[in-house]
């Protein structure tokens, strides 16, 4: 096996790390470990010490995205390893991903089932993303957010300039796979309750949860969901002045505006399939 990198985003989860370091260094003996620390005000750093791991440290916090970044810069395996450093993933099941990987997949995924969500609103949320993401791509995508996945590190590589700095990188990085027909798959897993307070916040989860969806097309085919929604567009201004006209005998600005929408919208997709063709077009 070529030499395996398990990178893991830290800020302030000391007291998660502290027991999950040793069992991931039992789990795989032979792996480089990188806890990328997120400008943490804890003991992050002493308990990566004590581990015998290598620590990348930040002096303020970057986003978990950001951590991602540094990992796979850092990291001189050839497969990567992402895990969260809350305590929520087990080491037990890194072997079951690498085993999957072996089968000739770019790409695989822990696939968190429904109590292992945290919460029935990031449950939901967490069903219309996969829903939307395996309509947007014809393949079955059973866990869009999922921060447990194993990769290829020469194709992840490809794609750091697209990941964001916070923390949608799981889904970007998924679709950037997906639209360069990089094959992708998933081990259904069982994900723990996390150490310590969440760092996510409902106000800007829900923010989080409108940009993902956009991300979701803009990053496969903005045709997808463009396309659509001019027609809807088209077909209420149908609606409208078949109303009018059955009623009034007349065209109304209403039924105009619509169809200058529905051509407005069809018009901002054509530009933005070719904007999302120039962003893969590789620069070797």
């Amino acid at each position: 096996m070529n030499r395996l990198s398990i990178i893991l985003p830290a800020k302030n989860e000391a007291g998660a790390l502290a027991s999950l370091l040793p069992r991931l260094r039992a789990a795989q003996p032979g792996a480089e470990i990188i806890v990328v620390d997120d400008g943490s005000t804890d003991d992050t750093r002493a308990i990566c010490e004590s581990s015998g791991v290598t620590c990348l440290s930040s002096p303020y916090s970057m986003g978990n995205g950001a951590a991602i970044k540094r990992g796979a810069r850092a990291a001189v395996g050839e497969i990567l390893i992402f895990m969260d450093g809350d305590g929520q993933h087990d080491p037990a099941d890194v072997a079951r991903l690498l085993e999957r990987l072996e089968q000739g997949y770019d790409m695989v995924v822990g696939a968190r089932d429904w109590g292992s969500q945290a919460g029935v609103g990031r449950g939901v949320a967490n069903t219309i993303y996969n829903w939307l993401a395996t309509r947007m791509t014809g393949h079955v995508i059973a866990d869009l957010t999922s921060g447990f996945r194993a990769v290829r590190a020469d194709k992840f590589r490809e794609f750091l300039h697209l990941l964001p700095n916070g923390f949608s990188y799981p889904t970007t990085s998924t679709m950037a796979f997906f639209r360069s027909a990089y094959p992708v798959a998933y081990v259904p897993i069982k994900a723990a309750k996390r150490v310590g307070k969440s760092h996510i916040k409902p106000f800007k989860d829900g923010v989080r949860f409108l940009l993902i969806i956009f991300k979701i097309a803009t990053l496969y085919s903005p045709l997808k969901l463009f396309v659509p929604a001019s027609a809807l567009f088209f077909l209420l201004g149908c609606l409208n002045y078949a109303w009018t006209f059955m009623h009034g005998g007349r065209l109304t600005n209403m039924s105009t505006l619509m169809w200058s929408a529905a051509v407005i919208v069809f018009l901002i997709g054509l530009v933005s399939e070719q904007i999302t063709a120039l962003t893969y077009r590789r620069h070797d």
